[in-house]
């Protein structure tokens, strides 16, 4: 199913700057792997908790009501994430999270090796080559399939042994939009090292696509509020409960299992909180009687609405809309990836025959159409290198959007292809 022009409208109308920058004006946004629009409930809660002057763990009801809204906003981050055990906790950043995750699975590892794959972010790479041989460990990427521009099984399996001490898994590439399948990939390490610790960079995944971590067999899972329609300075990091129980940085005499370190921001609870509140609402709108469905079914729900619509619009982009050929029926444009694929989640990156890629952004962006560019820099170089692309632009969407705003970003692109 679609949204119709009538419910979109109610969904837009929940986020912030739907259709207008505050300061360039009218636009249409597909930034949204650079991170999302912003849910109005979450700045809400946001100022309302963070105009707070008390503290946690007092003997006063207000800072009771604070404990209560961190606990809440914990359960909610299990819920959307779909852990039934382990613990969650905020950070800096998803960055941030992944990198400690790394570091600390490296040295409560058992074994020499430490193994992810080019298709990753540097959040995962950068912590991999840091730590991995202050632990006297040897790290490996494996390629990615440079056709389908996904990592699986088959890019994994010939780099297993039974010496592998942690493995990273990027759920979502924020370059190419492919997701891949955690849980088959989590399989397979397991049947070689089954000790092995597991960490996913789920950041460009979460707000395309259902998490379920009961279902992977993983030891880490990190998202990031900003790209899961909240705000920045936080990110949740999930960790099993091995993983929860391995040395880490924590105050001398704090239990075993605790990896907050110092006062927790209440606010990014709460900001989540209202994220969760949200995709109940939409699994319901997007159900023809949720009365009987549970919150992780509701959650669930508007996963597979998020997807639909998020697909809808990736055939508009590459098939055309409003009349306009799409992206992948213009003879001057390349697409990134294959043209069509069951791992594309709402995102499409590509080039312009006779364009420099970040002159086609500031024409996009000149014409009201925000996009991105990647570059081979630190952040995308490790894919677009194996690719052999210098840079793209990247069109990423969510399940916000609309036609009308691709036909918009089409009509620039079909300017640009035809010169």
């Amino acid at each position: 199913m679609t949204f119709s022009p009538e419910f979109l409208t109610t969904i837009r109308d929940r986020f912030h700057h739907a259709d207008v920058c505050p300061v360039q004006g009218p636009r249409a946004f597909f930034e949204n792997a650079g991170g999302s629009l912003t849910l109005k409930a979450a700045v809400e809660r946001t100022a309302e908790l963070m105009a707070f002057p008390d503290n946690q763990g007092r003997t006063n009801v207000a800072s009771k009501y604070l404990m209560d809204v961190i606990a809440d906003g914990r359960a909610d981050m299990k819920l959307l994430l779909g852990a039934s055990s382990g613990e969650v906790f905020i950070g800096e950043s998803g960055t941030e999270l992944l990198g400690r995750l790394v570091r600390n699975a490296i040295f409560a590892g058992s074994g020499s090796l430490v193994i992810g794959s080019h298709l990753e972010h540097p959040a995962t790479y950068s912590a991999c080559r840091r730590w991995a041989p202050i632990a006297g460990m040897t790290y490996e990427q494996v390629a990615f399939d440079t056709e389908t521009t996904v990592v699986g099984v088959d890019q994994y399996r010939p780099a297993l042994t039974p010496d592998l001490a942690v493995a990273t898994i990027i759920h979502a590439s924020p370059v190419t939009g492919m997701h891949v399948d955690v849980a088959a990939i989590a399989a397979e390490i397991r049947s070689v090292a089954p000790d092995c610790f597991i960490i996913v960079d789920g950041i460009q995944h979460a707000a395309h696509g259902k998490v379920d971590i009961d279902d992977y067999g993983i030891d880490g899972y990190v998202v990031s509020g900003y790209k899961l329609f909240s705000r920045h300075n936080f990110g949740v990091a999930w960790v099993s409960d091995r993983l929860a129980h391995a040395p880490h940085e924590q105050l001398d005499g704090a239990p075993a299992h605790v990896w907050e370190l110092g006062t927790r921001d209440t606010s990014a609870y709460a900001a989540f909180s209202a994220v969760v509140r949200y995709l109940e609402w939409l699994g319901a709108e997007s159900t023809d009687d949720a009365s009987h469905l549970s919150s992780r079914e509701l959650i669930e729900a508007a996963a597979l609405a998020i997807r639909s619509q998020e697909q809808d619009l990736v055939d508009a982009m590459m098939w055309g809309t409003g009349g306009l050929p799409g992206l992948g029926q213009l003879d001057n444009v390349r697409v990134v990836g294959p043209e069509n694929s069951e791992h594309r989640s709402g995102m499409v990156s590509f080039t312009i025959d006779g364009h420099n890629s970040l002159d086609v952004v500031d024409e996009l962006n000149a014409d009201g159409v925000r996009t991105h560019a990647r570059k081979q820099d630190y952040y995308s170089a490790g894919v677009l290198a194996p690719l052999e692309i210098e840079s793209c632009v990247r069109a990423s969407a969510s399940h916000y959007n609309t036609r009308a705003e691709v036909e918009q970003m089409l009509a620039t692109v079909n300017r640009l292809a035809g010169s």
